[in-house]
């Protein structure tokens, strides 16, 4: 695993926008803007490591499986992690049947060298999805840069919808339409092109696939189901939309209530994902895994902020995340002794904590700075899929971090200047 400096492509920004990358430009908090995707740098991986990681991935994968298990057999956890009690005989349900789910994001510490960490898993409502399935693989065709990229995700999206659905064909009788929902407050334009590609490939898998906002999802108070604006009943919906959020809002208990239907509405992700979309997921699988020689090897020690072990990690260094936290949002990071080393505001908290052990973003230092990578390795219908890298100039991962593309095997031209 190296980073290494490439040259931008001419006319780049407007190739990136014409792939779906339309939120390229970040708002700074002086009023300017810069970059969300970098041109000019790439981080390359060997084969080898790259099958490494896609190991670890489903590893990951199949542990979390197991904790849910665990949690689920477990009211005082299940309050811990503040699964709403109405809901939790829905999650259970879900859970078993397995409803449709498509896909989800480990983020991983590595430096390429010591076994790759699990930070935290987006399991409900990833995004970063556009760029990783298809800017960054139009920028490895383009540039001819590296013998390859870790990224099926395409292929595998379309996959994952062809094969969940036909199973819901086959469960009702009929062919479903799928309507993929983004919230309208999302100025930026990521939800609504995340929801746009999505439907694309449920498009490309041979279903029908309606874009439309959350707010157009409309309840009728006569039968208790779920409409579109046309008057069509929701078969299948795709919402990127937490399901914290969702079943804390005023329509939540008619959704609950229409999950218990037989013939109810089928959410993408299931309501189960609140299980592991939940900073809780991760004391559940230390609690799990704690003394397994192989997955505790990818885990750093967690506990829920009440645990008595929580103070073990003042010693470490820790890391303080709300259960429901997002994009880095009220995170705060604690060195030995206690210093803050880094913390970020947000709209978190009031739900609980968790405390990580403390492992600091590796620094692949270039001339301009300070780079502190984050690799996200996504799983599609269970399977690990592909990697998307987010690169910070400090030591959480926020919203303005960038996104960097990444190379199989790259060999490195005569006078090329390259960190490692």
């Amino acid at each position: 695993m190296r980073r290494l400096y490439g040259k931008a492509r001419l006319g780049w920004e407007a190739e990136i926008e014409s792939q779906g990358l339309v939120y390229n430009k970040t708002a700074l908090p002086g009023g300017e803007s810069r970059s969300y995707w970098r041109e000019d740098v790439f981080y390359d991986f060997t084969a080898a490591e790259v099958d490494r990681l896609a190991e670890i991935t489903d590893q990951l994968f199949a542990a979390c499986v197991e904790a849910g298990e665990v949690a689920l057999r477990d009211e005082r956890l299940l309050d811990r992690m503040r699964i709403p009690h109405d809901a939790r005989d829905v999650v259970r349900a879900t859970w078993e049947a397995e409803p449709p789910s498509v896909y989800g994001r480990f983020d991983l510490w590595w430096d390429g060298k010591a076994a790759p960490r699990l930070l935290e898993f987006n399991a409900d409502t990833p995004t970063s999805l556009v760029e990783a399935a298809v800017v960054q693989w139009a920028w490895h065709l383009e540039t001819g840069q590296g013998k390859d990229q870790w990224n099926q995700l395409d292929d595998r999206l379309v996959a994952a919808w062809a094969r969940n659905l036909s199973r819901w064909e086959a469960h009702h009788g009929r062919r479903p339409r799928v309507h993929l929902a983004w919230t309208s407050g999302d100025t930026s334009g990521e939800d609504w092109m995340t929801v746009a590609y999505l439907a694309d490939t449920v498009q490309r898998a041979g279903y029908e696939a309606v874009v439309l906002t959350t707010e157009e999802l409309a309840l009728d108070t006569g039968d208790a189901r779920f409409y579109d604006p046309a008057g069509n009943r929701l078969d299948v919906v795709f919402k990127l939309y937490p399901w914290e959020w969702l079943v804390a809002d005023e329509y939540g208990p008619s959704v609950i209530a229409d999950l218990r239907r037989p013939d109810g509405t089928t959410w993408v992700e299931p309501i189960w994902k609140m299980l592991w979309s939940n900073k809780g997921l991760l004391p559940v699988l230390w609690q799990r895994y704690e003394h397994d020689p192989v997955i505790s090897r990818h885990l750093l020690p967690a506990f829920f902020a009440d645990d008595p072990r929580a103070g073990e990690l003042a010693a470490t260094g820790f890391a303080r995340k709300p259960l429901f936290g997002r994009e880095g949002g009220n995170v705060e990071l604690v060195a030995p002794g206690g210093e803050v080393l880094a913390s970020l505001g947000g709209r978190y908290g009031a739900e609980g904590w968790i405390v990580q052990q403390l492992c600091a973003l590796p620094d692949f230092a270039g001339p301009d700075g300070p780079h502190h990578p984050v690799l996200g390795a996504w799983v599609v219908d269970g399977e690990a899929a592909g990697l998307g890298i987010r690169e910070s100039d400090g030591l959480i991962t926020d919203d303005l971090s960038f996104f960097v593309p990444h190379t199989i095997d790259y060999t490195r031209p005569p006078n090329t200047t390259w960190s490692a």
